[in-house]
């Protein structure tokens, strides 16, 4: 047993040297839209989904590492609000149907990130701002 647990401490040491891409790219053309909208959104969606990521420090121990920059790589490529302004009319639109559907059926934020960021909880008046920001049918 003691063998397994020095094993163990060396492979959670070891693994410390694997380190993440955890960078920041600059903003080209953010999000234009009111305060509010922004506010709710840099709050609860911009560590994932922007280039304005607060890498927390858990984000620097393997391999809980490994999975943030893992969910921050792929929110970015989903949606990047830092990018927001590249995108077309047509794409906004579109966009912002998905912004409403994973908001009304509670699947964003992440459970898991709104777990450990209770500030990212979003209220029904969050919801109801969103679903108006983004010109969707009533809350269901």
């Amino acid at each position: 047993m003691k063998k397994v647990a020095i094993v163990f401490v060396l492979i959670i040491i070891g693994i410390q040297f694997f380190s993440v891409n955890k960078t920041n790219p600059p903003v080209n053309e953010g999000l234009d839209a009111p305060p509010e909208i922004k506010g709710i959104f840099k709050r609860a969606c911009y560590d994932c989904h922007s280039n304005e990521t607060n890498w927390p420090w858990y984000a620097s121990v393997a391999p809980v590492s490994w999975l943030v920059a893992d969910d921050v790589e792929e929110g970015r490529k989903h949606l990047n609000f830092s990018e927001w302004g590249n995108l077309t009319r047509k794409k906004i639109a579109h966009t912002k149907e998905e912004i409403w559907d994973e908001v009304k059926n509670d699947d964003m934020p992440l459970w898991q990130y709104s777990l450990i960021h209770s500030k990212a909880r979003l209220s029904q008046k969050d919801k109801e701002l969103i679903r108006e920001w983004t010109g969707q049918g009533e809350a269901e």
